[in-house]
């Protein structure tokens, strides 16, 4: 009889105790936005940057509506406008080269190497062409920074961070988001820390907290912002900067600040879930598991594998199998857009060129969520029906 693994994929814990508490105390008093306090009393949100710009070891921070917002706030904040190009990863999700174009810039991609990485010589060949690379660390894949750092500061480029799935994560002991100008982070539900939605920003330099701080719509509260730079890094932008509203609220700080206190204990749990796909993954016929770097301090909440070469009417095959026996597998190489997925070349807003050397890697890219509601050992079960159902139909495809 075969096995078939009956859990969700898309459920996830729930929120600790504390940020429940934290959560109905703010609900009782009723002052949601971040301005609004008794005195005294030092907003949740406010706390929520402080202690996250403490544990990345950043100068400063600011708690946003959504990871996206972020991003685009970044990219203002550095002075990127209309019809200016910016760098980016071919592989990563549509809201990265959203927030490129919610600000009228133009995506230029970036190959993507069998590692799931920045393809560190097209940037070469790419680098005349903008002053920023907007780098996704897609899916948890870190490159390597160093190299990464050299390329960019030999060629005036800038580099903001998107962190989206390396909250916790680093390179060479450094965390994510502290390599760049700016880090990006997400706080939606299926990122490392869950708000529903939010975001957080961090850097170290003075101008652009400020701008990111004004931009989010601080009005002339600036000085509440404890995580934030002194008030005459605001003196010359005041007046010059608009308010485009995005800050986050007390309510979701309250949820988050628990989940920052115990974000490490969480990052090690999803990598025993991910070493239990890795280890029944391997050796598979046809399948390639992704290798990890001994710098890449990564975390696993998402597991991908490469079917290289097959066609794409038996990767269809290989999802859909899978999918029966309760397995949900996402393909990042399907011609249409579905669910979180979708390749480069449906952005019509972003007219890419093609990339056929990326187009081989992606064309082979399967990908599933690691929640932490599903068991190692449910991991391991279900690391064997993807091993059978990929060896079967890799039998026939041969």
């Amino acid at each position: 009889m075969q096995e078939v693994f009956s859990g969700s994929f898309t459920q996830q814990e729930p929120i600790p105790e504390a940020g429940i508490a934290a959560a109905i105390d703010v609900m009782r008093h009723g002052r949601l936005h971040r301005y609004n306090t008794a005195p005294g009393e030092t907003a949740q949100t406010v706390l929520l940057e402080q202690e996250f710009a403490q544990s990345v070891g950043a100068r400063y921070c600011l708690a946003v509506a959504s990871g996206g917002y972020a991003l685009a706030t970044a990219l203002r904040a550095l002075g990127v406008t209309g019809g200016d190009t910016v760098l980016t990863n071919v592989f990563t999700l549509a809201p990265v080269p959203g927030a490129i174009a919610a600000v009228g810039a133009v995506p230029v991609f970036v190959g993507v190497t069998d590692e799931l990485v920045l393809d560190f010589d097209d940037l070469e060949a790419k680098a005349q062409q903008a002053r920023v690379l907007l780098l996704s660390h897609m899916r948890g894949h870190i490159c390597d920074m160093n190299r990464l750092t050299e390329i960019c500061e030999k060629h005036g480029i800038t580099i903001i961070e998107d962190c989206a799935h390396t909250m916790g994560a680093a390179w060479d002991e450094k965390p994510s988001g502290r390599w760049g100008k700016v880090g990006c982070f997400s706080c939606q539900t299926y990122k490392h820390m869950n708000s529903g939605e939010g975001g957080l920003l961090v850097t170290d330099d003075p101008e652009v907290a400020a701008r990111a701080i004004l931009y989010s719509g601080s009005y002339m509260l600036y000085e509440q912002h404890l995580a934030g730079p002194p008030k005459e890094a605001f003196d010359d932008l005041i007046y010059e900067t608009p308010n485009i509203s995005g800050r986050m609220d007390n309510l979701r700080a309250a949820i988050l600040r628990p989940q920052l206190a115990t974000l490490a204990k969480q990052c090690a749990r999803w990598n025993v879930r991910y070493a239990a796909l890795e280890a029944g993954l391997r050796d598979v016929p046809g399948l390639k598991v992704i290798e990890r770097s001994e710098k890449e301090h990564f975390v696993g909440s998402s597991f991908q594998f490469l079917l290289p070469g097959w066609s794409a009417e038996k990767i269809s095959q290989a999802v859909e199998c899978c999918a029966r026996r309760g397995v949900a597998l996402k393909w990042f190489g399907a011609s249409d857009p579905s669910g979180y997925t979708s390749r480069y070349d449906s952005w019509a807003y972003a007219a890419p060129d093609p990339l056929p050397a990326s187009d081989r890697v992606l064309a082979g890219l399967v990908d599933l969520r690691v929640p932490l509601t599903i068991t190692p050992s449910e991991f391991s079960v279900i690391a064997r029906i993807i091993r059978e159902e990929v060896g079967r139909l890799y039998q026939t495809e041969t």
